[in-house]
């Protein structure tokens, strides 16, 4: 069957230049982007049940974007005034960049990995004196603090907001050839929002080993996978299916 439709459950990039907008337009694709997953801020009282202290770190650890805006949110409206000398370590340069939203970028002690937790811990074992604070979500990939443990490094791991699923209830009449997932947590929202939900002919592409893991316990198929060493990408994973499914 021809893939006419795609729905991506992800927010809608920010930048015309995203290779899903190349990817619809070559292949006269209608693709839709629509987050199954979101995320809360916990309040104040329940991070401080952690008994965390901001001030007792050197360091913080930034995972996602998420992070650095509920770090900054905690810690403004618990009145806590962060140092200036505080050190941060991002997963990404895109990130790190996004640290500009909340100080001068150029007065800081700024680090970033390439895109992979394990890049990132290169870096940080330059600095293994240095008192980690890990922000993140209820749901922190398991791995990452195995990965610090193992290093021997000093953190704490500070939960300050909870990823939920969003209501979806608008898209129980909508049919898409392709449903695109990045996270167990996608899947658990599909299933939530729709517990009858029959796979039929819908195909569905997934990101990452835990993701295709999550699609398959569910009684699911993996139609796309990504990455591979042919996919490294999402979108090239999408492209080179739609490369031969159309053709037919």
């Amino acid at each position: 069957m021809k893939v006419k439709s795609i729905l991506v459950s992800q927010p809608k990039p920010e930048s015309d230049r995203s290779p899903y907008f190349d990817l619809a337009k070559k292949y006269k694709l209608k693709i839709d982007f629509r987050p199954f997953i979101h995320v809360e801020g916990i309040s104040v009282q329940e991070f401080r049940k952690q008994r965390i202290s901001i001030l007792e770190h050197s360091a913080v650890i930034f995972t996602s974007r998420n992070a650095v805006d509920h770090f900054f949110r905690m810690a403004e409206e618990m009145r806590v005034t962060v140092p200036e000398g505080m050190k941060y370590f991002c997963i990404s340069e895109s990130t790190a960049y996004y640290l500009q939203k909340y100080m001068v970028y150029r007065k800081r002690k700024i680090f970033h990995g390439k895109q992979r937790f394990a890049d990132l811990m290169e870096v940080m074992k330059k600095h293994k004196q240095e008192k980690f604070l890990l922000p993140c979500s209820d749901i922190l990939k398991k791995e990452i603090p195995e990965m610090m443990d193992k290093a021997g490094f000093h953190y704490s791991k500070a939960v300050l907001y909870h990823t939920v699923c969003s209501d979806l209830s608008d898209l129980e009449d909508v049919y898409y050839d392709v449903l695109v997932f990045f996270s167990p947590a996608g899947i658990e929202s599909l299933l939530k929002n729709f517990p009858d939900f029959k796979q039929n002919k819908t195909r569905i592409a997934a990101f990452g080993p835990t993701t295709m893991k999550a699609v398959e316990e569910a009684g699911l198929r993996v139609d796309i996978q990504a990455p591979t060493q042919n996919a490294p990408s999402m979108t090239m994973a999408i492209e080179n299916y739609v490369k031969e499914v159309n053709k037919k």
